[in-house]
Formats: structure tokens, sequence, C-alpha cells
């Protein structure tokens, strides 16, 4: 019989779309409430002095003062064998891929290398507060083997595949189009839906698929229409030039995909941050999403991603965050969101901190088909959390003193916060990264 547990603390969470509607009509939060949790998933929820009073005999809640009771964070895209080379100087895109990408990446022919980096990379997600990601392994296979096995470890939910790449990229990282199909087929037959895994068909970007290869991937989105499907869109002025040369009879880098059969529910395309009315209409219309990636994009000195072009809601778009580590700059979301407000303020727009939170969570959810179990703290909704401390670091403590509601508390947050205002990161219900703890932070998830 599993067992019963609860955590008491702030909660905030979403109930709607604050791109859509009233911002203040969509968050819900419950000053110092109970969550409940049982077998993996919220089971009550409320004020603690209604919920207390239901909780089971001998249940005492894990009681976080000063802290928010979030859904864990979602990352949209990232790209795990680029841990090794976050920070790496001075490049744009296509010339950073060549430089600095290409040359980890095959690393990852070595299985114990994967494994090592994999290790490495779930332990600065789940530090960070990030339960679930959309991630991109290497094209090799033993790359994917080796993160779903670290994540089926932890029992987080993750969503990642093998990159395809037949052109344009070093002899050592390229595939075909039908070792790709093939390869991809007995990843997913591995992998998709075991336990909380998720394959994603995984072509890198236009320029180093064949049009063979992209077709490849359409098949595999016909034969397997519930796996999930990610790559790079319009990013940099210079890649989408290039992906004209390459595709001279499309009317766009989006009608690659499309034309592809890789545009569709469950599609997940990196950046968009140069998209047309016309792309954003058909990402409406398909449901495909977005992953914006700020720190990415400034980074990369790629452009300015026009979020609310995007949410417009007279043709919304399913938005979700994204790191995209190693291009971005950290795994933090805090730190990505305190970037996504700048970018939001030099394109002439004002992102509020309900926006912000809700596209790290609901948002992402919502983005990747996975609202009705993930990215909400509600009753029936699996318990993936993360327990944000209001005063991590003595500028935090001192600043939350002249706080005047939650809104602010949340954005003080997202502009101060990083990977040390994650007081504990739980999945399923279970924690498996404390802050605080003197040993090992960090514990593989028990089968209950």
């Amino acid at each position: 019989m599993a067992t019963v547990s609860a955590l008491r603390g702030d909660v905030v969470t979403f109930k709607a779309d604050p791109f859509l509607n009233s911002p203040e009509d969509c968050m819900v939060y419950i000053p110092d409430a109970v969550v409940v949790i049982e077998a993996g998933k919220i089971t009550d929820l409320g004020p603690a002095s209604e919920v207390l009073a239901r909780l089971p005999q001998g249940v005492t809640p894990v009681h976080y003062p000063d802290a928010i009771i979030s859904a864990g964070f979602i990352d949209t895209h990232i790209h795990y064998p680029q841990t090794e080379m976050i920070g790496a100087f001075g490049e744009q895109l296509l010339e950073w891929l060549n430089k600095y990408t290409f040359v980890a990446e095959q690393n990852f022919a070595a299985q114990a290398h994967a494994e090592h980096v994999a290790g490495v990379f779930l332990r600065e997600l789940l530090r960070c507060g990030t339960t679930t990601a959309v991630v991109y392994c290497t094209v090799h296979p033993q790359s994917v083997d080796a993160f779903f096995g670290e994540s089926q470890r932890f029992n987080t939910r993750m969503i990642a595949g093998k990159v395809l790449m037949d052109r344009n990229a070093p002899p050592a990282l390229l595939d075909t189009a039908q070792q790709g199909y093939d390869e991809s087929t007995q990843l997913i037959k591995r992998w998709h839906k075991k336990g909380r895994q998720h394959y994603c068909i995984t072509p890198r970007f236009a320029p180093t698929s064949t049009q063979a290869q992209l077709d490849v991937c359409g098949t595999l989105a016909r034969e397997h229409p519930d796996a999930y499907i990610q790559t790079h869109l319009c990013e940099n002025l210079d890649e989408i030039k290039w992906v004209l040369e390459l595709f001279p009879e499309r009317k766009s880098y989006l009608d690659v995909y499309q034309n592809a059969g890789i545009v569709r529910e469950r599609s997940v395309y990196g950046h968009g941050v140069h998209l047309t009315e016309e792309d954003f209409c058909t990402c409406h219309e398909t449901g495909a999403a977005l992953a914006h990636c700020p720190t990415s994009n400034l980074f990369l000195g790629s452009g300015l991603f026009k979020l609310f072009d995007a949410k417009n809601p007279a043709r919304p778009v399913r938005v979700g965050l994204g790191t995209d580590v190693g291009a971005g700059t950290s795994f933090s979301q805090l730190q990505t969101l305190n970037e996504a407000y700048k970018v939001a303020q030099l394109n002439q727009t004002r992102l509020n901190a309900i926006q912000a939170f809700y596209l790290a969570t609901r948002g992402s959810a919502e983005a990747l088909y996975l609202d009705q179990q993930i990215g909400t703290v509600g009753i029936g909704f699996e318990a993936d959390l993360v327990i944000l401390d209001k005063k991590a670091t003595p500028l935090m403590a001192f600043r939350s003193q002249f706080s005047k509601d939650i809104n602010e508390t949340l954005f003080l947050l997202l502009i101060l916060g990083d990977d040390r205002a994650v007081r504990a990161t739980y999945v399923a219900g279970q924690k498996v990264y404390d802050r605080d703890e003197s040993g090992e932070q960090f514990r593989y998830a028990v089968a209950e």
C-alpha cells in the first residue's frame, strides 16, 4: 500500500493562460497550504487550517516556512551533451556548432562518457527545480540509452531522442536516412512510454538533414503519432538564409518541416526568433509549440523572440520555456525567466511574474500536451514539485521584507533567484534533491 505524505508551505499554481486572460484570475495562491501526496499524485490540497484535520493519523507534513511550493519547472529545449561546453566563447550559431558542439558530441560514442554526462546533467536539472525536459541526445543510440537509464532511476518524466543528421556535419556524427529510421524505431520500442519516459523524433535542424531524412522523420511521426518531434527553427538569420538555399522549392523554413510531415501536435520548435505572421498562424493551426530560449538567443546574438506576438489572443501559439544549454547559460528556469523579462522589455512589452511562472510550469506543460498530468499543483496531478526559498540569499532575505504581495515576491524570485533558491525538488512525490542535506543531496527514487 502506498504511503501518504504531505508538504506544507505557500502554494502558487495556475488554472488558465495569463497571456489570454486577466493574470490575476489565472493564478491560484494559497498561503500556508498543505499538499497531500499518495502513490506519486496529489490527493488533497488546501489551507493548512482545513487539510491538517483530514490527514491520516501519523502523517506530519514536511514544513517549508518562507517558501513557495510550485509545480516543478519544465524545460522545453535543452541539449544534454552540451553540458561539457556550456559557456563556450565568442561565436554565433553556425560557427559555434562547428567549433564547439560537434566536437563535444563525438565523445558520446563512448557509453561510459554518455552515462557520466547524463548523471551530471540530470542532477543539474533537479538542483534547479526542473522535473521535466525536452532533451537532445546525440546521433549515437547509446547516448539515448544513457539518458533514459538515468532518468528512469530518478523517475523523472523526460522527453528525449537520438539526433538525426546525414549531411553538413563531421563524418563521425552522420547517420543515413535508413540508419536514422532503424535506430529511432528501435529506441522508440525500447523507451517510449516506458514508465515516465517519452521518445522524441529529433532531426537536428534542416541544414543537417537531406530531404530523404526529413521524409523519414515524417514516416516515423505517422507510425508513432503519440511520440514527440523536436528540432530548431528560425534561430539565426544566416541559418535561415542557408535553409532557403538548401531547399529552394520551399517558401519558408517552417514549410520545409511542414512538407516533411513533422509540424503537428507534440512538435516542439526551438527558438523561433525570426518567425513571420504566417509561421505563427501555421503553428496555431497545427498545434505545434515553440520553445522560448532567451539566454541562448542573447548569448549567441541570435535576436529577440517575440513572445507576445506568439501569444496573440487572435491565434495563440503554444509556447514553452527552454534553457537551451549549452548555448543557454544556465540550467535555472529562474535565471531563464530573468532573461525572458529583459527580452520582452527590449521588444517594448512587459512580462509580468504571473505570466513568467505560468510559462515555466503550466504553459510548458500545455506546449507538451501534458497539462493534465504535470505543471499544476492540484488534486489528481503528478506530484512533481519544487520548493522555492524566498530568502535563499542575504539579499533576497533583505529584499523580501519590502515585498508587498505575492506578485512582487514571485518577480523578485525570477530576478534575484537561481539554483540557490531551490530548497528541494520532488519527483512523483519523492524528494530527489535537498539543498540543505549535509551529505549526498541527491537520491534516486524508491519504488513503492
